[in-house]
């Protein structure tokens, strides 16, 4: 369940108004952008851009990066933008980035509908000029190459249908690649990026009552951990348990010596409409401690503001 808290009353015309106000003046009001943005959903701020743009013709997107700055600025900038071209985005900084962080695709590619990340490609050849599987591929050496092209190339299945005797063999076919440490087997590939979510998770329940331990841990089984394994193990979890995944980014985000601000950013605006409620849930059981308060001591300002009215916190 999404977070995200609506007023009952909504104006795309009464908010261009207030925003452009809060633009005014010796100082832009960020309070102002927090109290209409931070309890806007997408349709209705899709309507807020477009209103601006006809009462001022002005582009209300490049009028907020300007006047904002740091972890806020980023925040409202992904948060404005419509779910697609926020996730384009997101892909483009992950690739762009001079420590890669391939997470950002395995989520997309494993955790969206088929539909939403086919939306998410085409905004990306839209905004970049260029597929999202050709710079993948450009910006990945080796192996990582041969699963994330496969990931994000794919348009999965997304019945509920199974079949129970390709689980049980599929998942004989991962063990024993896992078995004999062959990671990056052709085989594991294909049946992570090719399966549907359904059968996949019929595989990886075979997988746990044929050989009593979870893919999940025999993945991570080795005392040397490589970069391929993390990335195979993030797509089983996101593929099998996206709650569990995303609470566990967070809490990494959070617990690290300075703050992962870039992840938790990204995790709350891109689940806030979606699924944040239940993520809290599972990061409540994990930390006996509530996302909330856990934000609320490690950010501060307007940035803090803006996340804390995403998670659905009341004042």
């Amino acid at each position: 369940m999404a977070t995200l808290i609506t007023p009952p009353h909504f104006s795309a015309v009464e908010d261009a108004e207030a925003l452009r106000n809060a633009f005014k003046g010796w100082g832009t009001d960020e309070k102002a952008i927090v109290r209409i943005l931070g309890h806007r959903n997408a349709v209705q701020r899709k309507q807020i851009r477009e209103a601006y743009d006809q009462l001022f013709q002005e582009d209300l997107v490049k009028r907020l990066e300007s006047d904002l700055s740091g972890h806020f600025e980023r925040a409202v900038y992904r948060w404005i933008l419509d779910p697609a071209d926020r996730d384009a985005v997101l892909a483009n900084v992950a690739l762009r980035k001079s420590e890669y962080d391939f997470n950002v695709l395995i989520e997309l590619s494993c955790v969206l509908s088929p539909e939403e990340f086919l939306a998410v490609k085409r905004a990306y050849q839209f905004r970049y000029k260029h597929s999202l599987e050709e710079d993948v591929a450009s910006h990945n050496p080796g192996d990582l190459r041969k699963l994330l092209v496969a990931l994000v190339g794919v348009y999965r299945y997304n019945g509920e249908e199974i079949n129970a005797t390709l689980a049980n063999s599929e998942a004989d076919i991962l063990h024993e690649a896992i078995k004999k440490k062959d990671f990056n087997s052709d085989e594991v590939i294909r049946i992570l990026s090719t399966r549907s979510k359904a059968q996949l998770n019929a595989t990886f329940n075979r997988y746990r009552e044929e050989h009593k331990l979870s893919i999940t841990k025999d993945l991570l089984g080795a005392s040397a951990v490589s970069e391929f394994q993390k990335a195979l193990h993030a797509t089983v979890r996101c593929i099998n348990d996206p709650h569990k995944y995303y609470a566990k980014l967070l809490r990494d985000g959070i617990k690290r010596i300075g703050t992962d601000e870039d992840t938790l950013t990204r995790v709350i605006v891109t689940r806030a409409e979606k699924d944040l409620k239940d993520i809290k849930e599972v990061y409540y059981k994990k930390n006996s401690v509530s996302l909330d308060d856990a934000v609320s001591k490690e950010i501060s300002g307007d940035y803090k503001a803006l996340l804390l009215a995403l998670i659905g916190k009341q004042d």
